[in-house]
């Protein structure tokens, strides 16, 4: 890594361990470091505080917050809830906020005039795809990854970070010691120490989602108002979707719904295992797919999910940018035309249900009840089953029954 001493470089920051690592390394390299913290919803104000006093600490030549909160409810909630697949149907994409970060980064570094961005990502993990895929889809701009870099010498390397800001007075807090751990407006990840041992988690991995015995008594109720597909009020009352979706975190997460235990194939071929929780995320999920079902045809109901599978694989594995992406999308937003109405959510503690919908483009027969009653008749019954199982009773015709999955040969009556 070379540089002209001060030319100026942007680097996306968190605080955390890495970051933080990053700009002692960047500054003696003889970077002039501008760090770029973009508040995606995931943490409080004194987390907010606590990153850019870090910055300050470290001496970063400058430092902005900026409020991703709106960019990653309409770049990725919107579409995602529209999706409505989790990632090997488990993992709810909580640190796609990456791409929104990389939006962060580049803008200051377009106000600063220089084309050098920096970021914290391991060389074995997915973000590094994500960040660099993100930023080559851009423009012209040079990457430096300073945790790949000294990865080339060092196989512990947040032991080496640990020890490299000690010694140079800058503390590490405790809980970056054991795990890795990722905060958004999206959910929330734990990785490191046991989990990646593929043991139990132990009782520090823990975040947003209360244990069993804290939940409360009481069930809980809210309704959801979906116009479009997405989700416009909470119990009545009309917010921007970051804001609703922050709520839906804080009371959901006192029952400690959303949280899972997930074991998937990552983008360069590992296994990753994560601990994570996403309260608000997986309440919205359950609301929009229980009115979803219900107004969409049995066609769109069972090809719908084929979309969806691909365009989290792009999300995931760091095509934010690619073309296909943008077609699928297309398609979701045309099914979500008719995905207005209401659903009331319940929860007494661990999970929860969609309990009610209302919706006038619900697709109720007037003459009809499914198991109850008919506007049809025993000849149009016997007939339908006639002709839709017509080319199985049609293969048993002509080449005898089969009986376990196997054919049997001759009358079995003989």
């Amino acid at each position: 890594m070379t540089t002209t001493s001060n030319q100026d470089i942007v680097l996306a920051f968190s605080g955390g361990l890495d970051t933080s690592f990053c700009v002692p390394y960047l500054k003696e390299a003889g970077w002039n470091v501008h760090t770029v913290f973009a508040d995606t919803g995931g943490v409080d104000a004194d987390e907010r505080a606590f990153i850019e006093q870090r910055a300050a600490e470290l001496g970063v030549a400058s430092h902005i917050t900026i409020d991703g909160g709106p960019a990653i409810w309409d770049g990725f909630v919107k579409p995602f809830v529209w999706a409505g697949e989790g990632y090997q149907g488990q993992y709810p994409l909580l640190v796609s906020d990456r791409y929104l970060i990389v939006d962060a980064a580049l803008a200051r570094a377009n106000d600063l005039g220089t084309k050098v961005i920096a970021h914290g990502c391991t060389g074995m993990g997915n973000d590094q795809v994500r960040f660099d895929l993100a930023v080559k889809s851009s423009g012209d701009y040079q990457i430096i990854a300073p945790i790949r870099e000294i990865q080339k010498e060092h196989t512990q390397t947040r032991a080496y970070e640990q020890a490299y800001l000690e010694a140079r007075g800058f503390g590490i807090r405790s809980k970056q010691k054991q795990y890795t751990i990722n905060e958004n407006l999206l959910g929330l990840t734990m990785s490191g120490a046991e989990i990646d041992s593929w043991e139990a988690p132990g009782d520090g991995a823990r975040g947003w989602c209360a244990r069993r015995e804290q939940w409360p008594t009481e069930a809980m109720q809210a309704t959801l108002r979906f116009v479009g597909g997405e989700a416009v009020a909470l119990d009545g009352m009309v917010m921007p979707g970051d804001k609703l979706l922050a709520k839906l975190n804080i009371m959901f997460a006192q029952y400690g719904v959303g949280r899972g235990l997930y074991t998937g194939d990552t983008t360069i071929g590992l296994k990753g295992r994560i601990v994570f929780e996403a309260p608000g995320l997986t309440a919205l999920l359950v609301a929009h797919r229980a009115l979803e079902e219900a107004v969409l045809t049995k066609q769109q109901n069972r090809f719908k999910p084929d979309v969806a599978r691909k365009w989290v694989e792009l999300v995931y594995e760091g095509f934010f940018h690619d073309p296909l992406k943008t077609d699928l999308e297309a398609f979701l937003a045309s099914s979500q035309r008719m995905v207005n109405g209401e659903v009331v959510l319940r929860t007494n503690g661990g999970r929860v249900d969609a309990v009610a919908v209302r919706s006038p483009h619900i697709l109720n027969s007037k003459g009809a009840t499914y198991a109850q009653s008919a506007d049809w008749g025993v000849e149009e019954a016997e007939g339908f089953i006639k002709l839709f199982g017509m080319s199985s009773t049609l293969w048993a015709q002509v080449n005898g029954p089969q009986v376990n999955g196997q054919q049997v040969i001759g009358n079995t009556n003989e």
